[in-house]
Formats: structure tokens, sequence, C-alpha cells
């Protein structure tokens, strides 16, 4: 069965869009940590990131960096901190969360509830700054 992430990938859900290659997809989760949070996807369905052919986790550490950079254009923080949990959904995929303080990664505090407006604009911000960064 498809992933969520899948699903998104090829369209049936829709998504705040931040990038995308050929291989990878970088959107904003809808129930962030904190504003700006970014998740980075292959697009090939693998459960596990370290089961991604070498070339593929490649090209995702790459893109998340590019991601990475855009995000902290955007967004007041002091670090843009990297998770790679790969529990809640079978695809692999990488968090890239902007921080001011340790707690701003701790993945069992409330997550936020923005609106579709709130996600809107924080997307095509990021999504800006990708385009003019890379």
């Amino acid at each position: 069965m498809a992933s969520i992430f899948s699903k998104i990938i090829n369209g049936e859900i829709p998504c705040y869009k931040i990038a995308e290659t050929e291989k990878c997809i970088a959107f904003l989760d809808v129930f962030p940590l904190v504003e700006g949070h970014v998740l980075v996807v292959p697009k090939k369905e693998v459960d596990y990131i370290f089961d991604l052919e070498e070339s593929d986790f490649t090209e995702l550490q790459l893109f998340s960096k590019k991601v990475a950079r855009a995000i902290k254009h955007v967004i007041s923080c002091k670090r843009i901190g990297v998770a790679v949990i790969g529990l809640e959904v079978p695809h692999a995929h990488i968090h890239l969360v902007p921080m001011n303080n340790t707690d701003d990664l701790n993945f069992t505090k409330s997550k936020l509830k923005p609106s579709k407006e709130q996600l809107e604009e924080v997307a095509r911000k990021i999504s800006e700054a990708f385009l003019i960064n890379n």
C-alpha cells in the first residue's frame, strides 16, 4: 500500500511544496513542531532511510542541505535541526526544523496547528528563497 508521502508525490494528496527534483521533494509538515518545519522525502518509496541506495541517500542529503539554507534564510533561528525518526510513516524522510533551543526538536511536545493561509505563506517564502539561493 502506498504511503501518505507516495500519495503526496503522486499528487493524490495536496501539500505545501517547497521544492522538488527528479528524485526528491520537500514540503511543509502540516503539524509542525515550529514554523518552517519541512519534510524532505525521496520519491522512491523505501521504508528505512539506510536502505536507500547510496546515490539516492546522497541526493536526499544534498537536497536537504539546499532546503535547509532556504529555511534559514526565511525563518529566524540559530540552526536548522535535522531528525530522522522513521516510525510514523513507512517512507524514508528527513525532518528539517528551525531551532533556537533544543526543545524546538522535541517530538513529544504539542504540535502547532497553523492555518491554511499561514502554511501557504511560509511555503511560498521558503520556496522563493530556495529558487534564489540554489
